[in-house]
């Protein structure tokens, strides 16, 4: 009920500071401070929602975009006093004699969490992620009210039957809170990447950590977005990076990080101070799919390029996809080549390839709406949430960047010799070491 209440309150204050704002004339930068500042106070999912209309350009005015970024790092923190407590609570009264160094003032600060410089006492430089209080309670709130949302969605006539996607998020969003099992995915991937010279990976301090309180290797790098006005072949190496980092453990391994927003990268730079490739930082939602619904990413893909419908139907039927028929495909086939688009074009090009950022996508989304409404609800099948999410945030860093690459052949290397059974092996391998099995 608290929850309720603070959700309540801090978006109807922010509702009635841009009234009243308007009324005086309208201050676009003023109403995107207020909304901003209601999201980054009330943390959790809500705070989750603002950061992901940030990541994917002009989709909401500039002015707002500005602010919402910063939650993506930014967000509004809690104070020392907040910071000893908590550590006290995870680790003991004697927290602090555990590190040489702590500082108690966030390096940065987002939905679930915030982040603290550190120093071990063997000399490391360490990340300490420490969550904020009572975000169980937090997220279950916001997701009853969800619950309630998506069902009002449904009896609206909608065109997506949301029931799946529902269950999924809510099993990702409890997982995020489980920061034992975020240091499990930080040491898969370590693994998945370990000979990608281009990511970087850091590592978990286990005896500094706790189910609320991650202890990382600290990864100096700057912002993503600050590189978008570097020369053309950096951007590309950026985005070549970025490609690694997410495709070659799917492709390899079938596990996605699900959330690619620009605050969850830096960009580390080589002796001379070059760009040189990514850190990635947050390991909180990772989804691992079964070898059967990569083979159905796969058979898409091939489906598409050379053309061929059974293979296609095949790939949504793997999916979970129930119902299908000939109308049915065919409105999914104009999302698919949206979302394939850039893979399936052998050449060198930019993801939008022309078409404004503001615009892309845009079309094809208004195709399928109107489509499925005519033809009734399509359920999402739940594993389908997450790769949809996740495949467009990528995308929308891709546009940040503006990288100029041929992403078909990207692609064709990091499946080149794909089976089932090869994945499904490497796959076991590396979630025992990790242990996840």
């Amino acid at each position: 009920m608290a929850r309720y209440a603070r959700v309540g309150a801090g978006l109807g204050g922010a509702a009635a500071r841009v009234a009243g704002a308007r009324l005086r004339g309208g201050d676009p930068a003023a109403e995107a401070v207020a909304l901003a500042g209601a999201l980054g106070g009330l943390k959790g999912p809500l705070m989750k929602v603002a950061q992901l209309v940030a990541a994917i350009p002009d989709l909401v005015p500039p002015e707002y975009a500005a602010e919402f970024q910063k939650l993506q790092s930014q967000a509004p923190p809690m104070g020392p006093a907040f910071v000893r407590r908590r550590m006290m609570a995870e680790l003991g009264a004697g927290w602090r004699e555990r590190f040489a160094d702590f500082d108690l003032t966030p390096a940065a600060a987002a939905s679930l969490g915030q982040v603290h410089r550190a120093r071990s006492l063997d000399g490391e430089s360490l990340a300490c992620k420490l969550q904020y209080p009572d975000m169980q309670s937090a997220v279950a709130a916001d997701l009853k009210q969800l619950d309630v949302a998506l069902a009002l969605h449904r009896r609206m006539g909608a065109a997506i039957d949301t029931r799946d996607i529902a269950v999924e998020l809510a099993e990702r969003l409890r997982e995020e809170l489980d920061y034992v099992r975020e240091a499990k995915h930080v040491a898969l991937y370590n693994h998945m990447l370990a000979d990608v010279a281009e990511v970087r990976t850091p590592r978990a301090r286990p005896t500094l950590s706790t189910g609320r309180l991650l202890t990382l290797t600290w990864l100096d790098g700057g912002p993503m977005l600050e590189r978008r006005d570097e020369p053309q072949e950096t951007r590309n190496r950026l985005a070549r990076a970025m490609f690694a980092a997410w495709w070659r453990p799917f492709g390899r391994f079938g596990v996605i990080h699900g959330d690619p927003h620009p605050g969850n990268y830096t960009v580390f730079t080589d002796g001379s101070g070059d760009p040189a490739g990514v850190n990635l930082l947050d390991y909180g939602c990772v989804r691992v799919f079964s070898p059967r619904f990569v083979g159905g990413v796969v058979d898409l893909y091939e489906g598409l390029l050379h053309d061929r419908a059974d293979q296609i139907a095949h790939a949504y039927e793997t999916w979970g996809f129930a119902n299908l028929n000939a109308d049915v495909i065919a409105v999914l086939n104009v999302w698919a080549r949206f979302i394939y688009g850039p893979l399936l074009d052998d050449r060198e090009r930019t993801i939008a390839d022309g078409v404004a950022p503001g615009a892309y996508g845009r079309r094809e989304a208004f195709q399928v709406h109107q489509a499925l409404r005519r033809l009734g609800p399509l359920r999402i099948p739940r594993e389908f949430v997450f790769m949809d999410r996740a495949a467009v945030g990528l995308g929308a860093v891709f546009l940040h960047l503006d990288a100029r690459l041929n992403f078909h052949r990207l692609f064709a290397q990091t499946i080149a010799g794909f089976t089932r059974e090869g994945l499904a092996e490497r796959q076991g391998a590396a979630l025992a070491q990790a242990g996840l099995c």
